[in-house]
């Protein structure tokens, strides 16, 4: 154990995680609190009542797959990671390629990766096609097979590059490896960050500019009211695949731009403007960067908890490895990265909710119009089909946002 503590990858784990804490601290609006929940309750009764029931259905439909999906997740991610499969299933790939290190590496990883993956493929099919009865997905068969393959090869690119890189580093600079490792891959979170609307948006949606300018205009000028400039007001083809209705503002510096969902453009202007003015809190906030931030920082943490591991003998016996760098370790890796995400879940969207709650009152600040905030919400549960009020412990472990409840309960509590 003291040996493990004096590693220099532990102090640079600890400095991170203290990084980390601090940054959350500092960046994340903790003391943003929902309204009481007889406030909620009073909300949800004022809702028509087919948006409410039509919601629950939904939600009680999809929610036995969500958990089918992590079981299933986690349970092929151990059998691959804690027993010799994981590492034989890379040794069998590595033999087709010659042998050779990085290829084994590179490929043998990807097959782990991939099959982490297909393993839940079926699921994802029956939830395609239940979200088609409902009227939420407007994609046939063809078209969600395509989105998911050019998915993969995303998938696919970038596993390629992070695994090429991480065991090229551990091979050429095996002492200090993990150092370079955490710092290429909190950069690589920020880079992903910024390129992403340029370079990965587009494989999926096709974007032009909005041709209602008087709307395209009044959105630019709440953007430089609020002192958030942004580069241009798009439109995404987002019709194709859903009939749901969304915005966001993306990019960092000069990326940064409004994108409008074409399904959002059927709602009135002032109910686009409220939405918009919600994602401008996120821009204005620099809520991109904070959990950029927050995503590096934790990043880099992982990469240095790695050496640290690999000092765990019974471990690496158990999974059939030697070493925790050895290419064959990657299912190792990937099965206690799938066990993590778990536990950290819900703290993650613990700091998104927050995040959201603030977005939320600068929208109310920006454009003063609270019944129109409530007439929004209104009108995004209804075309989503979204569960209003979920469980407590459903929406403490999935809900990355403020339930329709809770929003409006505090829309109506504005100026108050």
């Amino acid at each position: 154990m003291t040996s493990i503590i004096r590693h220099p990858a532990a102090v640079a784990l600890l400095i991170l995680l203290g990084a980390l804490l601090v940054v959350g601290a500092i960046f994340v609006p903790w003391t943003a609190q929902p309204p009481s929940r007889a406030a909620q309750l009073d909300a949800v009764a004022n809702l028509p009542s087919g948006v409410v029931d039509k919601g629950k259905e939904l939600a009680g439909v999809l929610r036995p797959s969500s958990y089918l999906s992590i079981v299933i997740g986690l349970v092929v991610a151990a059998v691959l990671g804690f027993t010799p499969l994981g590492s034989r299933i890379v040794g069998a790939v590595g033999r087709l390629v010659g042998g050779h290190w990085l290829a084994e590496a590179v490929l043998g990883g990807l097959v782990i990766v991939l099959i982490a993956q297909v393993v839940t493929l079926p699921i994802s099919m029956w939830r395609h096609s239940v979200l088609v009865r409902y009227g939420i997905s407007t994609q046939s068969w063809g078209p969600w097979a395509w989105d998911l393959a050019k998915s993969y090869a995303v998938t696919i690119v970038v596993a390629a590059v992070g695994l090429a890189a991480f065991y090229a580093l551990a091979h050429y600079v095996p002492r200090w490896w993990w150092a370079w490792a955490a710092a290429a891959a909190g950069c690589l979170v920020v880079l992903m960050s910024a390129v992403y609307p340029v370079i990965v948006e587009p494989i999926f949606n096709q974007f032009h500019p909005m041709k209602n300018e008087q709307l395209s205009t009044e959105l630019k000028d709440m953007a430089r009211k609020d002192n958030v400039p942004v580069k241009e007001v798009l439109v995404s083809d987002a019709s194709r695949r859903t009939t749901s209705a969304n915005a966001y503002v993306s990019g960092l510096g000069p990326t940064r731009r409004i994108v409008v969902y074409d399904n959002l453009l059927q709602y009135p202007d002032s109910q686009v403007t409220s939405v918009v003015a919600h994602e401008l809190g996120h821009a204005k906030r620099g809520d991109v960067w904070i959990g950029t931030g927050l995503g590096a920082l934790g990043v880099a943490a992982a990469v240095c908890a790695i050496p640290l591991l690999g000092r765990w003998q019974g471990l690496l016996h158990r999974a059939g490895v030697d070493e925790i760098t050895a290419p064959r370790g990657i299912a190792l890796l990937l099965a206690v990265v799938a066990l993590v995400s778990i536990v950290v879940t819900p703290l993650q969207n613990a700091v998104s909710r927050k995040i959201e709650m603030r977005a939320d009152s600068h929208a109310l600040e920006l454009t003063g119009d609270p019944d129109t905030f409530v007439e929004m919400q209104t009108s995004l549960a209804r075309t989503n089909i979204s569960d209003v009020d979920p469980p407590g412990f459903v929406h403490w472990f999935f809900g990355s946002h403020p339930t329709t409840a809770q929003r409006i309960a505090m829309a109506k509590s504005y100026g108050e």
